[in-house]
């Protein structure tokens, strides 16, 4: 009698939790996606770290390209790839692509198979690169489609520039970046890679809010970005840049969590979406 009164002591203990989870409505989620959006945050402001300390670098062994005037395409191609294997932050970099830019902002050659930015002027799309032709490294956002990570949506692309010189003379630029959609699909696999001990697999999306735009990697629900922006998480941050808040998209319950990422520029934060599965 009293194992049986013991028994359904736990079983009423184990259907209250269960019927707490259940009204949870993605709270649950919401918390667990906290240290998932501050290891993502982290992720990044590693992955802007080695291009600040890379690009310069890698533009000295540029120099010798402007020696004897602009170079051709292929002679561009050749040194960015060296440029690249020669210094390890540059090896490891997160970019979708590294180019050779002319001093009026052409781009002479990216380092890509099919180069659909060479020819492409760059100042109208990021004019804050042109900071750079004075000498020193910058940091700039902007949009330009030949840089896109993926059709048939809006993207922008987060991107970087150091002078190449020629003796004292600036000639040219050394510039790289990632489109925000790309940049999204990098740090949902370092999400996933997190919870991947975790003995019930969540489903989980990373998405990049910038100012009041929002990118997701390329096969990532629009929906759940034009969710994400509905909670303003930029504008509601708590003063170290958080937010969490459960969510309901499409009548699946998840939990949002945000994180300012400042590294990445203003107004500019990582949000992950996590439902427990």
């Amino acid at each position: 009698m009293r194992a049986t009164a013991e028994f359904t002591t736990i079983f009423v203990l184990v259907s209250a939790g269960l019927v707490h989870c259940s009204r949870d409505g993605g709270q649950l989620s919401a918390e667990r996606a906290k240290p998932l959006a501050a290891s993502v945050a982290r992720a990044a402001e590693s992955d802007v770290e080695e291009i600040r300390k890379g690009l310069p670098e890698g533009s000295k062994r540029l120099a010798p390209l402007f020696e004897k005037g602009e170079p051709d395409a292929a002679a561009a191609r050749e040194a960015l790839e060296t440029a690249r294997a020669k210094v390890q932050d540059l090896r490891i970099a997160k970019s979708t692509f590294f180019a050779v830019v002319s001093r009026e902002g052409i781009v002479l050659r990216n380092d890509r198979e099919q180069d659909a930015m060479a020819g492409k002027p760059i100042f109208p799309a990021y004019p804050g690169l042109r900071a750079a032709l004075e000498g020193g490294y910058v940091e700039a956002r902007g949009d330009l489609p030949e840089a896109a990570g993926v059709r048939g949506r809006g993207d922008g692309q987060w991107v970087a520039a150091a002078p190449i010189r020629a003796g004292a003379e600036v000639r040219g630029l050394y510039v790289t970046g990632w489109s925000w959609s790309s940049y999204a699909y990098r740090l949902e696999n370092h999400a996933r890679g997190e919870v991947r001990g975790e003995g019930k697999q969540p489903l989980v999306y990373v998405y990049v809010v910038v100012a009041d735009q929002v990118f997701g990697a390329p096969v990532s629900p629009d929906v759940n970005g034009q969710a994400i922006l509905a909670l303003d998480p930029l504008g509601k941050a708590a003063p170290d840049g958080s937010f969490a808040s459960p969510l309901t998209i499409e009548g699946r319950d998840f939990g949002l969590a945000a994180q300012k990422v400042p590294a990445l520029g203003d107004r500019v934060a990582v949000a992950v979406l996590r439902s427990e599965t």
